[in-house]
């Protein structure tokens, strides 16, 4: 090999030699970050993954506690927080609660229900407000189904209105319900009877020809 070709070559480890030297801690910091990030994902990864592990058992827990009607059922449930755990827990406490005659406990439980999903809080309202009108809380059940769009929704506000001595509200809710059921559907004979008993008479759907 030439004596210049050795010139040039010692030359060029000169010059990235230099280099490393004015970017090295720049590059060792960017790889150290980027394993840094890399690391911190997977951390977070299995965080949550233990979370996720944590809160179904206590689910769980909560669920044998109330099946085995067992006094800490209550404080298991709350302990879930507000999530989807916290809310199938409660409903099922609800209704045990229900099932045991202890109503002002089941409203209470419905109560402290926080759902943002409108299908879970309509049949969270819907179970409240029959519960507010065994109550004699007629007043609050309607407020809870104000805005009720559904065939049940509307009836049970119909329901509520009845209650109050409101019974032409109640004829009217009860028939409005059943425009949105089907002529064969089993909730449109019980709707009948309610409209009946409200002192209205149902309207026999016209045949189709």
């Amino acid at each position: 090999m030439a004596i210049d070709d050795l010139a040039d070559e010692h030359e060029q480890s000169e010059r990235v030699l230099e280099w490393l030297r004015r970017n090295g801690a720049g590059l060792i910091g960017g790889i150290a970050l980027g394993l840094a990030a890399i690391g911190g994902w997977k951390w977070w990864e299995n965080h949550q993954v233990q979370q996720q592990a944590q809160i179904a058992n206590q689910y769980q827990a909560a669920l044998d506690a109330i099946e085995a009607k067992d006094k800490g059922a209550e404080a298991k449930v709350k302990a879930l927080g507000q999530n989807t755990y916290h809310t199938l827990a409660a409903l099922r406490l609800a209704q045990s609660q229900v099932v045991a005659n202890q109503r002002d406990a089941a409203i209470a439980t419905l109560r402290s229900i926080q759902s943002e999903d409108p299908a879970i809080a309509e049949i969270v309202n819907l179970r409240l407000a029959r519960l507010l009108i065994d109550a004699k809380q007629a007043d609050a059940a309607l407020k809870l189904l104000a805005n009720a769009t559904t065939p049940t929704a509307i009836a049970v506000r119909g329901d509520a209105q009845l209650a109050l001595g409101q019974r032409a509200k109640a004829q009217e809710a009860y028939t409005q319900a059943m425009t949105k059921l089907d002529v064969a559907s089993p909730q449109r004979r019980l709707l009948e009877l309610k409209l009946t008993e409200a002192g209205g008479s149902p309207v026999k759907p016209e045949a189709k020809s």
